[in-house]
């Protein structure tokens, strides 16, 4: 028994388990692989806003690649200082309207996958949690001026809210939290998740309007009552920032009308029943809008440059 506490890579405090009074939802955002546009990063950082206390920590050590993802240090004059340590924690947090939920937070573990499911089981047992809801965003060929697009996923069919827009099967590379879904099924636990989909060519910096998809999906799914007003001011200016280049920068702006032609006769064709394949038209291709939205990525990133060029 000592050595299988020695080995548990979880540690729930002592007096968690009696504040589970009620069936409780884990809210899951881990970043690293499925984060595009920081979506789920930003996603969590809203929802610790006003930090609960810390019910349950990982063992990072065991989890955590460092030469992979090294952490953040400052070097002041003649030593080092500040580290940020990696931290993978349950904190217990209460929405607008004082309702409990659990939210686990932290970098996408690197190693030891099955380890980190078997932590996760005893955290949903131990914590009273009836289910696991879970937030993932990935680059997609989108333009960002349409409706975000949100792709829905469960160990249970009955809790995906609609019909998928995907058909048959797709091989696509795993992750912790597809894992996790699975592993969570055969024990007999609910876990849905929603992967958000970015447009690529904003995948590299933070995009609020993604963020904001999730948190309305979960607090659908999961009865979470979640205040947007602040996330939604810092959507309307990171799209106000993206308007602004395009408007400076024609040809970046004909990649996204390609895309938005591209989106649109696919959605014409879904609402008139016919064929889902767009017209052969010329569209941009990833190469394109990589090399093209380099800039656009630098003008962001350098306002003032871009003013001093006007």
């Amino acid at each position: 028994m000592d050595r299988d506490r020695s080995e548990r890579l979880v540690h729930v405090v002592d007096d968690a388990d009696g504040e589970a009074t009620e069936p409780v939802t884990l809210v899951l955002a881990l970043d690293g692989f499925l984060d595009a546009g920081n979506a789920a990063t930003v996603a969590a950082e809203h929802l610790l806003e006003e930090r609960g206390p810390v019910v349950a920590t990982f063992d990072v050590d065991a989890l955590f690649d460092y030469r992979a993802r090294r952490p953040p240090v400052s070097f002041v004059r003649d030593h080092y200082a500040d580290y940020e340590a990696p931290r993978l924690v349950v904190r217990r947090q209460r929405d607008a309207a004082g309702r409990a939920y659990l939210l686990l937070v932290g970098p996408e573990p690197d190693i030891r996958w099955e380890g980190f499911a078997r932590a996760v089981r005893e955290v949903v047992e131990r914590l009273g949690v009836d289910r696991v809801v879970a937030m993932a965003a990935v680059p997609m060929a989108v333009p960002h001026t349409r409706p975000v697009a949100l792709t829905e996923h469960a160990n249970d069919p009955a809790l995906v809210l609609g019909p998928s827009a995907w058909q048959g099967e797709l091989r696509v590379p795993s992750s912790a939290q597809a894992l996790l879904e699975i592993r969570l099924g055969e024990w007999g636990h609910a876990m849905q998740g929603v992967v958000v989909h970015v447009p690529h060519y904003v995948a590299q910096m933070s995009y609020p309007r993604a963020a904001i998809s999730l948190l309305e999906h979960v607090g659908r799914v999961a009865d979470i009552d979640i205040d947007l007003a602040s996330l939604r001011e810092s959507a309307e200016q990171t799209d106000a920032e993206i308007a602004a280049y395009l408007e400076e920068h024609a040809e970046v702006r004909q990649v996204v009308e390609g895309l938005e032609q591209q989106y649109d006769t696919f959605h014409r064709a879904q609402a008139e029943g016919s064929s889902l394949l767009a017209d052969d038209e010329p569209l941009p291709t990833g190469e394109d809008i990589g090399r093209q939205f380099e800039q656009f990525l630098a003008g962001l990133d350098a306002p003032e440059d871009r003013d001093d060029r006007a």
